[in-house]
């Protein structure tokens, strides 16, 4: 349960986080935009990135009460409850890890291909 709450709590200064950079990236921008990221990319990617990892936070915050639960109440049901929650804890993490390396590789073949252009 600890590690769920100081999750939602490091999220939600990376959500905030992501929001002021955007907004001070904005409001002191130069004008000269001609080999930089624009100001919105960077905190869509911030904030999209938040998202993406509140669900993770989510499911493991539900496995704790439910398990605690069930513990203090000797209750089947609840374990139950817990159990479905940490199975949907390692599915997400599964395929958020199936597209990371999906992405790397990717990332990789683009990037040799383009070496062997030159």
């Amino acid at each position: 349960m600890f590690i769920g709450i100081i999750g939602f709590i490091l999220l939600g200064i990376v959500i905030v986080g992501g929001i002021l950079a955007g907004t001070f990236l904005a409001a002191f921008n130069s004008g000269d935009t001609g080999s930089k990221m624009p100001d919105a990319v960077i905190m869509a990617i911030v904030l999209i990135t938040g998202v993406i990892c509140l669900f993770h936070v989510f499911f493991l915050v539900s496995f704790s009460k439910h398990a605690s639960n069930a513990v203090s109440q000797k209750d089947s049901t609840e374990f139950k409850k817990a159990i479905k929650s940490l199975k949907l804890y390692f599915i997400y993490i599964g395929i958020l890890i199936i597209i990371l390396i999906s992405g790397y590789l990717a990332a990789l073949v683009i990037s040799g291909s383009s070496v062997s252009l030159v």
